[in-house]
Parts: C-alpha cells; sequence; structure tokens
C-alpha cells in the first residue's frame, strides 16, 4: 500500500522552538521567552510561578534555540534533500507586531518570512503556516492579561490579517492556533495566563479558551475575505482515551476524557458549543461571558479541515486511586501495560494513531492533517559524526503504517503527514535539547554549547525514502 502522489509528506516545527535570535530583526519579548530550564519551568508553564518572581541565574533556552534564524537556508535545504512535499512551521506573533499592539507590522519581520517561504517554494515545498504556536508579546500579558481580554481577539485579527495579506499568493494550509487545548493544561504557554491565589482557575481557563475560538472564527472570516483559496485548519493535541476495564463507569470516564479534548474542535468544526460542554461549564460555574455576536460568528466561521498532533493514547478510570500514572505530551495518563514507552514515559502506541484517526474522521468527516508525530530520544553521536537511530525508524514505520491503513483500508480523507520536528530543537515540555526528535542532529546541548552544526541521522535517508516510495517501502 502506498499514498497518492498529492499527500503531504514533511515535517514541523515552532519559531519559539528553533528559530532563536529573540531580539533581532526588530523582535520584541514573547511568553516562551521567559519560561526557564530547570526546576521551575513547569511552574511558569502551568501559571503557578509568574515568570517575575524567577531570580537571577535561569536559562531561558528558547531564547538561542538551535539558531534556525541564521541557519534557515541550509535547513530548507535539508528539507528538501529528504524531499520534503511540506514544512510546517510557525511565525512569531512580537516578530511581526512586537508588543503586539502597533498599528503597522515591523516589515523586517515580515522580510525575514518572505525569505523562508521563498525557500520552500524554490523546493516545491507547500508551507503550512502555524500563526500561532504557544506565542504571546510579553506586552499584551503586562498590559491586558493575554487572553483573559476580549481584546485580544481583535489584535489577533489585526496581526494574522497581517499575514494573510503578505502572502495571499505563496501560502494556501493555515492553522489558528497550536494545540487550542493546552490551555486546560499548560496555561502560560497556551494562553500567557498566570494565576492570582485563590482565584478560580477553571473559570478563567475557559474564558481565556472562548476568547481564542472567538479569534480563530474571526482569522478564518478575515482569510476567506482576502483569498478564498485559503485552507484554515484548527489543531489540537489529540489521542484517544480507552478505558481501564469494561466496567461502563471506566467506560464513561474515558468518554468524559475524551470530550475534554473534543470540545475545542467541536466548537472550531461545527460552529457552536457542544450540548455535553455546555452543560458542564454551566454546573462549575465556568461558562464564558460571551458579546452579542459570538455565537453567530462561531457559527458562521468554521474550519476547512483539522490537525492534531499524536504522541501517544491515553488510559483512565473511574477511580484512579493509586494506580500507576505515566508522562504523555503533558497530559498524564494511567500506565497501559500492552504498551512499552519512551524515554521520557510517553507511552508507544501506533494502533492509538489509526484509531485516533477514525474517531476523528467519523466525528467531524472533515479532512485531516496530521501535523505532529514523532519519538524523543536520546541520541548519541558517534566519533564519525552518524547518529544510528534506528529506534526511531522503528517508531515512526509502526506509525506510518497504522496512518496507511486508516487512509486505504478505512477510508479516513488524510491530507498529509509532517514529523516532529524533522531537526533537532528545544522540547517544550522539558525546555531540554537531549529530547531529540529530528532526522537532523543539532550540535546543541542543555547547557547551551554547541556549534549549532547540523548532521544527517540515519533517519534522514530512510524518510528520504518514504517519501520517494509514498510510505511504500514501510512495508519492507
Amino acid at each position: 500500500m502506498r499514498l497518492a502522489d498529492d499527500f503531504l509528506w514533511g515535517g514541523a516545527t515552532a519559531a519559539n522552538q528553533c528559530e532563536g535570535g529573540y531580539l533581532e530583526g526588530g523582535k520584541g519579548l514573547t511568553t516562551v521567552d521567559m519560561i526557564p530550564a530547570g526546576e521551575n519551568r513547569f511552574p511558569v508553564m502551568t501559571g503557578i510561578l509568574p515568570y517575575e518572581k524567577l531570580g537571577e541565574g535561569e536559562r531561558y533556552p528558547s531564547r538561542e534555540a538551535i539558531d534556525m534564524y541564521h541557519h534557515m537556508k541550509e535547513d530548507v535545504k535539508l528539507f528538501a534533500e529528504m524531499g520534503f512535499k511540506c514544512y510546517r512551521f510557525s511565525i512569531a506573533w512580537s516578530r511581526i507586531f512586537p508588543t503586539g499592539l502597533e498599528d503597522d507590522p515591523n516589515e523586517e519581520g515580515l522580510l525575514f518570512y518572505d525569505a523562508l517561504i521563498d525557500e520552500l517554494r524554490k523546493y516545491g515545498i507547500e508551507p503550512l503556516v502555524t500563526i500561532c504556536h504557544f506565542d504571546v508579546p510579553l506586552t499584551l500579558v503586562r498590559e491586558l492579561g493575554s487572553w483573559r481580554s476580549r481584546s485580544m481577539a481583535d489584535l489577533f485579527v489585526k496581526y494574522a490579517a497581517t499575514l494573510f495579506k503578505r502572502f495571499r499568493d505563496k501560502v494556501k494550509y493555515w492553522l489558528t492556533f497550536n494545540e487550542i487545548n493546552m490551555v486546560m493544561h499548560l496555561p502560560f504557554v497556551g494562553a500567557g495566563l498566570f494565576f492570582e491565589d485563590g482565584e478560580d482557575q477553571e473559570k478563567v481557563k475557559y474564558q481565556a479558551a472562548h476568547h481564542q475560538l472567538l479569534a480563530s472564527a474571526l482569522a478564518v472570516k478575515a482569510a476567506r475575505e482576502i483569498n478564498p483559496e485559503f485552507k484554515i485548519g484548527c489543531m489540537l493535541a489529540a489521542g484517544s482515551c480507552y478505558a481501564n476495564t469494561c466496567n461502563p463507569d471506566d467506560v464513561w470516564a474515558a468518554l468524559e476524557k475524551d470530550r475534554e479534548n473534543y470540545f475545542f474542535a467541536d466548537v472550531q468544526v461545527r460552529g457552536k458549543y457542544p450540548a455535553y460542554a455546555a452543560r458542564a461549564l454551566m454546573r462549575k460555574g465556568c461558562f464564558p461571558s460571551m458579546g452579542p455576536e459570538d455565537e453567530r460568528i462561531l457559527e458562521e466561521n468554521t474550519v476547512d479541515f483539522v490537525s492534531f498532533s499524536y504522541y501517544t493514547s491515553h488510559l483512565t478510570a473511574a477511580d484512579a486511586g493509586q494506580m500507576e500514572k505515566t508522562a504523555g505530551n503533558v497530559m498524564s495518563s494511567l500506565r497501559n501495560p500492552y504498551l512499552k514507552a519512551s524515554d521520557w514515559g510517553w507511552q508507544i502506541d501506533p494502533v492509538g494513531l489509526r484509531i485516533t484517526l477514525n474517531n476523528l474522521y467519523d466525528r467531524y468527516q472533515k479532512p485531516l492533517f496530521i501535523v505532529e508525530n514523532g519519538l524523543g530520544a536520546v541520541d548519541e553521536l558517534k566519533a564519525d559524526g552518524t547518529v544510528e537511530d534506528d529506534y526511531r525508524i522503528a517508531y515512526l514505520k509502526a506509525h506510518i503504517r497504522e496512518m496507511i491503513k486508516a487512509v486505504e483500508e478505512d477510508g479516513v480523507e488524510l491530507l498529509g503527514y509532517t514529523t516532529w520536528g524533522c531537526i533537532d530543537l528545544v522540547s517544550a515540555s522539558t525546555g531540554e535539547m537531549k529530547k531529540r526528535y529530528g532526522f537532523i542532529y543539532v550540535d546543541k546541548q542543555d547547557d547551551g554549547t554547541g556549534t549549532d552544526g547540523r548532521r544527517k541521522k540515519k533517519s534522514f535517508e530512510w524518510y528520504r525514502q518514504v517519501i520517494g516510495t509514498g510510505g511504500e517501502c514501510v512495508w519492507e
């Protein structure tokens, strides 16, 4: 089995994890620039520890990242050598509007992305642009409280419309927010939120989520007015949740866990708050405040496709008690005894990708796009400059097989597949460089040392063959 020639194979990155150059080219500070490595990272990401209370001596890995800001052409050339048909990247909001409040965009920032997109197009690589990937200009956090404020929606649309107009003839595929459901798990990362003592955090998070959903719909509206040929997608952190047993209480707990994530896509795809979410939020006193036009805006401006990240499935029970838990893209899960796990405790479940694809397609009947899937692992750079990452090849091969089955056997409509991250970059969850995902090794270490030199791993040539054969070689 192989996929059609127009299937969009490629890779994915995020500006805040790869670009560096955090104050170059007129760029302003952003939320991720203020998230340290080490023991304070998680408290800041969850909004429990305000970044302003951090002391001296903290290291901020995203400020330098892998310096793609100065290695862009070299990196795109390597992507082209692998045969990429698509490259998903994000634009740094504060590179375009340094504080978020300017009337006019920063031309130097726009020129950087002009150059990146032109370089991709030179090699026939389709750009897939994430407008907001865990990235809020820091001034908007300080002055407006970030996504607590409804005015953020207007500022976001100004930013998005600037991109749509600038790149209207160069970019077809767009995503509004990366993993929009992450606001519930990492509020500062997902929405620039931190909390005061005694504050109703759930209420704040759902209000911020509503403002993001509204902003996404308004951006879809602006996009279609600027270029009706644009394809606009939503994006969520996905991975179906299994019931620990066939006890109906466990099955119900799994359904509720899935709904926590589906809620965001339900609104963006169907154009309204689903009944289950509205009732639950009202019971908890967390139903967001809405403007008189909000429901109409959501209903009239739904997305064209659904994109998602998939790293692992999840397991839950009605009474988890002292049951063993494991990690997984920030959202913890009960340990599934049928699955092995990565070095960071993320359970490896290729069949879960097929299940997730079918669940999403059954639910929405819209084209899907896998925009993140990959294995974070400790790679050894040998003396001869090679990296034998057979474990990464095995992980991706197993997942690609299940993806192809979902398309060819189950009839799922899938636009493309971009692995995370196609080049080593700073881990969003841990801030580490040693947690490597790429086909390309970057000489950058956790302490910030290194030359930033690039080297091809064994998986580089393997993925080139996958793309060249439309995935057919994964069955060998």
